[in-house]
């Protein structure tokens, strides 16, 4: 009696029956999409497995039979995994103790405590894993030692002077019929034993058959082969009977069932019986470990593969190549188990591992030592743990700074304080000979400094000094000890910025590191500021930098005296640009002018109206009064006509870079726009009073606010209308103008809500029965 209660059993049963359900429902060519079906045919699908009750064996055959291959079922355990999770049928006993669906029935199935686990079962990921398969090799010879059995096809051609083919089944009797032969009885033969039978009956056909002299042959082969049953039973995933290829192994059985349950099933102790006889015991861990497959024999029809419980299992974590959980037979040891596990790691504590342990009442904690590994027998439930190696060094000393070679070395090389300088290959030049420190830790960790005389130790003038592990020499240099020495260089030079100072720079060794001069410097005027130190002699009691002067020229000559003059460390040198030095200024002027373009800005005194005479003045066309001058991206109002009229006008600008004056031809339109009827854009008509145009766009809106309209002229300039008592007075037109009326801004709304009208109410009522209260008193 076999009853499967873990969750992936009853997962594939609703997956065999559902795709029953679709067959009768569907399409073949949908029911072998189940990517393809919609999630309410699923539930519907998982409503009518729940109540079909047949049994795993009788679905799973009956999918077979419909023609449904793994791909649909691993397709369709995909789309029931996704729509229920967590929601799977649990098994229940009928009256007689066999297995059957579940029912709708409230009342839950008792719970059954798990053990805990931490780590998996080793070798169950073999039969979960959808790249692997064991299916049979159909396309190799078929094996000398293969057995024919009904429903195997065989091929016998016949070649030379006669020509015949003959595909022939083996029929339940064990026998095949050629032509007019009496049948040939082949079950239970080899392929090579049924071709000499064979032949020798079809002698009776052809005379001589498969002799040199006849000329006439023949060769027997195996076709299609057949399928078989096979029982697979105890503690697998999916018990009961499934039809295999004839040449499937013990694998492929085991693959179809989804292997040993991970939870109580052995990966060691996997038998075969054949006519109620065991022949053979597989051990899954000989192929696992060493691709033995020695008892992986071929299956023959109603065989039966029983698997086992297992008998005794531990659990391997920590530091070694791969942890789980071992199944471990009678008369093996620690040291197979670790074996399994492929070792430890690199990092691996290995001189003990750590045992927790089940006693009939309680836990207990073991170690193991290494020299024991090879006698120590586990236990049920055992869990071994290796623990990795500490970070602590027992052997090393470390010495940094002006040594040639620092970096950390071994004790037992280097036990003195003399002996680790020469290991690294000694002191550098610049190294402080005066004092030297060794960091070291005490027995109880704190850490303390012992400074060292390291002229003295050198010399010999002193005892050398022991070193202990962990210890940390540090030697320091010259440079350790002082402010990082820079100069700095700013002003005319290419490479403007901060230089490492060295001995004897001067002043053209800096400008040669800057890049030398740029195009407007002057050596002339060339500044250095000192900070003050201890020479303060000419300098007064206030100041205090020194500030040096002096020439150099463009080849960085220096005068004799100067050529002496040797900078500090933190010397500040500018080097200064010609007064009369700068680069072009440019201004743009286009439009009605005759030589319209860009032009350098020729003094720092030059004006708008000099421009347009270095431009040939203006062109016949010009219409000044839309001259429009800009300014980094401002317009600016100008009065060109004022201008070029009287040149001291205020309006007669300096030009700046950048500035950009446009004088265009007259432009005989207006636009008028806002709160107008009909916002347009008209022909100008000095004729015309400001009215005329408004009229000439329909008038105002209601909306308009006629005593703020105004006009922005072609040149930038923006006049408003005026309005003194009850008269008002409009802007006059121009050419080119654009007339805007602005709408009247939005009043807000000041009514009063419900609430705040019974509130003022209120208050008023108040005021008033105070206001007559104090009358009658008076």
């Amino acid at each position: 009696m076999i009853f499967l209660g873990i969750a992936s059993c009853r997962k594939i049963r609703w997956l065999i029956c559902l795709l029953i359900v679709a067959s009768g429902n569907l399409s073949p060519s949908v029911a072998q999409k189940a990517a393809d079906l919609t999630d309410e045919q699923v539930q519907q699908f998982i409503r009518q497995a729940k109540a079909s009750g047949l049994s795993e064996a009788q679905i799973e055959q009956m999918a077979l039979s419909r023609g449904f291959t793994p791909s649909d079922i691993t397709n369709m355990r995909q789309r029931i995994s996704e729509l229920n999770p967590t929601k799977q049928p649990e098994p229940v006993r009928d009256q007689a103790g066999s297995r059957s669906q579940s029912t709708d029935s409230p009342v839950p199935p008792p719970q059954q405590p798990k053990a805990e686990t931490t780590s998996a079962v080793f070798g169950a990921s073999l039969f979960s894993n959808a790249n692997l398969t064991f299916e049979p090799n159909l396309r190799i010879p078929t094996p000398k030692n293969y057995q024919l059995g009904p429903d195997d096809e065989l091929v016998v051609d016949v070649y030379g002077n006669a020509q015949q083919t003959y595909r022939t089944k083996i029929n339940p009797e064990g026998s095949i019929r050629l032509e007019n032969l009496s049948p040939i009885y082949v079950n239970g033969l080899t392929v090579e034993q049924a071709e000499q039978r064979i032949v020798g009956r079809l002698r009776q056909l052809y005379t001589g058959l498969n002799s040199p002299s006849s000329g006439v042959y023949a060769q027997v082969s195996l076709g299609n082969i057949r399928s078989i049953k096979v029982t697979l039973i105890g503690q697998v995933v999916k018990p009961g009977t499934y039809t295999l290829s004839s040449l499937g192994t013990v694998f492929n059985a085991l693959y179809a069932a989804g292997g040993p349950d991970p939870s109580r099933g052995s990966f060691r102790d996997i038998r075969v019986y054949r006519a109620n006889r065991q022949i053979r015991t597989l051990d899954i861990y000989d192929f696992l470990l060493g691709a033995d497959q020695k008892d992986n024999i071929r299956l023959q029809d109603q065989d039966i593969v029983f698997v086992n419980h297992y008998e005794t299992r531990v659990e391997l974590n920590g530091e070694v190549k791969q942890p789980g959980q071992y199944e471990v037979k009678k008369g093996e040891l620690l040291k197979t188990v670790l074996a399994f596990a492929g070792g430890f790691t690199d990092r691996a504590y290995t001189a003990s591992l750590t045992l927790r342990r089940n006693t009939a009442k309680e836990l207990e904690i073991g170690t193991i030592q290494a020299t024991d590994l090879g006698t120590f027998v586990p236990q049920k439930g055992d869990q071994y743990v290796v623990s990795s190696i500490t970070g602590r060094f027992s052997n090393r000393v470390m010495i940094n700074g002006a040594v040639f070679r620092p970096g950390t070395y071994a004790l037992q090389n280097s036990p003195t304080l003399r002996q680790l300088i020469t290991t690294a290959e000694g002191l550098r030049e610049d190294a402080f000979l005066n004092r030297g420190t060794i960091r070291r830790l005490r027995e109880n960790l704190d850490p303390e400094l012992i400074s060292v005389d390291l002229g003295k130790l050198m010399r010999g003038e002193i005892s050398d000094i022991p070193l202990q592990r962990e210890d940390n020499v540090t030697i320091l240099a010259y440079g350790d000890l002082r402010e990082k020495r820079t100069v700095s260089l700013q002003g005319a030079v290419n490479k403007p910025g901060q230089f490492d100072y060295a001995d004897s720079m001067s002043v053209a060794n800096l400008i040669v590191l800057a890049g030398g001069f740029t195009e407007g410097a002057t050596g002339s005027r060339i500044e250095i500021a000192r900070r003050l130190r201890n020479d303060t002699t000419g300098l007064p009691d206030n100041q205090n930098i020194r500030i040096i002067q002096f020439d150099l020229d463009e080849r960085l000559r220096l005068t004799e005296a100067d050529a002496r003059f040797h900078l500090q460390p933190f010397d500040e040198v500018f080097v200064r640009t010609s007064p009369r030095y700068e680069p072009q200024k440019m201004v743009t002027i286009t439009g009605e002018v005759k030589y319209p373009g860009r032009y350098a800005i020729r003094d720092k005194s030059e004006r708008i109206s000099e421009l347009i005479s270095r431009a040939g003045g203006l062109q016949s066309s010009a219409f000044l009064k839309a001259t429009r001058f800009i300014r980094k991206g401002e317009l600016i109002s100008i009065d060109i006509h004022q201008i070029l009229q009287k040149p001291t006008d205020s309006g007669n600008l300096l030009l700046l870079a950048g500035d950009s004056i446009t004088i265009p031809r007259k432009v005989e339109l207006v636009r008028i726009q806002g709160e107008v009827l009909n916002p347009s854009t008209v022909d100008y008509n000095e004729t015309k009073s400001f009215r005329s145009y408004i009229d000439e766009a329909g008038g105002f809106t209601s909306k308009a606010q006629r005593k703020k309209s105004y006009v922005r002229y072609a040149n930038g300039q923006i006049r408003r209308t005026k309005q003194f008592l009850f008269f008002r007075s409009y802007p006059s037109p121009d050419p080119g103008m654009e007339v805007i009326i602005p709408a009247k801004a939005r009043r807000e709304d000041s009514k009063l809500s419900p609430a705040e009208r019974v509130a003022v109410m209120t208050g008023i009522t108040s005021l008033a029965a105070v206001v007559l209260t104090v009358i009658r008193l008076f």
